[in-house]
């Protein structure tokens, strides 16, 4: 007799994708590749006792963590990021006319609203990374609902409009992309690490974007036991996946994500990996260098869909940088 889960196992989760045959992106100018950069805001939105939240977040830098109390050396190393951090990255974005995509806790910016306001001068998008820095999977689905609401609500009240792209940290729930459309306004999320390319999902009967994101060309591995030592671990990683999307790209062009921290890659021993990584990538014609919101409206009408308008940019606002 056949195993009654192994049907709803193999209907949930797709394991072939694209195969063989993925479309044929034609991103702007021909380009060969579409590099995004993601920024990720999280200072003030990470779990701290201090706040009232239910714990502390744990720091890898940090020997020891402490419990059932205000964690002041934590919530100092975060704080580096807004400091110090944020105006090395984005001095070495302006320096090579790359436009990013900063995925932003609402709770990062309901504390600093002059980083909000900064941003979207600087020509950046914005995109929600839930209220707190916190995982969705576990979440009930009214109490994920009001996040979602909260968030919204919050970023746009920082910034001056709302968020059209959602990443949850690590893992979201199984409402997570239901919910966002149930919301509306959001024309994609990047809950996904399974491909090299975008793809539409019909989500009760809405056309969504999803927009693969990825851990692994991303500054967290300083973080991790065995991962990014030096700045030029970082440099030479980013760049082994640039080089091999960019070849691939002569038949079939692609899509890389670079994920980045103001705490972590804006310290300064590690800096300049992200100096030598965009001072690589800059000396290529042919590679679209594009805010994610970019990337999802162009995918749309390549798709052969209508233009998404609830929340969108302005016109002029809403192109990335082609080399």
């Amino acid at each position: 007799m056949e195993d009654p889960m192994t049907e709803s196992r193999q209907d949930r989760r797709d394991l072939e994708g694209y195969g063989a045959t993925p479309p044929h992106p034609q991103w702007p100018g021909q380009a060969r590749l579409a590099v995004s950069f993601v920024v990720n805001v999280e200072e003030g939105a990470e779990l701290s006792i201090g706040d009232g939240d239910e714990r502390n977040e744990s720091v890898h830098e940090i020997v020891e963590n402490v419990p059932e109390r205000p964690d002041l050396c934590m919530e100092s190393h975060f704080a580096y990021g807004t400091r110090a951090g944020y105006w090395r990255i984005v001095g070495l974005l302006e320096r090579y006319g790359i436009r990013a995509t900063f995925s932003c806790c609402a709770r990062a910016l309901e504390r600093s609203p002059w980083l909000a306001r900064d941003i979207v001068a600087r020509g950046h998008e914005i995109s929600a990374h839930s209220y707190r820095w916190e995982q969705h999977h576990s979440m009930e689905e009214d109490k994920e609902r009001a996040v979602i609401a909260r968030t919204v609500k919050m970023i746009q009240a920082a910034c001056g409009r709302r968020p059209l792209g959602w990443h949850t940290r690590s893992s979201s729930s199984v409402n997570t992309r239901r919910l966002l459309v149930e919301k509306g306004g959001f024309l994609y999320d990047s809950d996904v690490y399974d491909d090299d390319l975008p793809r539409m999902e019909t989500v009760n009967g809405v056309p969504h974007v999803v927009l693969p994101y990825a851990f692994d060309t991303n500054d967290m591995r300083f973080t991790n036991s065995g991962g990014f030592i030096f700045p030029e671990d970082f440099a030479r990683y980013c760049m082994g996946a640039f080089d091999q999307l960019y070849g691939e790209g002569e038949t079939l062009p692609r899509m890389l994500s670079i994920g980045l921290h103001l705490r972590i890659i804006g310290r300064p021993g590690r800096v300049a990996g992200l100096e030598s990584l965009l001072r690589q990538m800059s000396a290529y014609q042919d590679v679209w260098f594009a805010r994610r919101s970019d990337i999802a409206h162009h995918w749309r009408r390549r798709m052969g869909l209508s233009a998404f308008h609830e929340g969108a940019l302005l016109p002029e606002q809403a192109t990335g940088s082609s080399r």
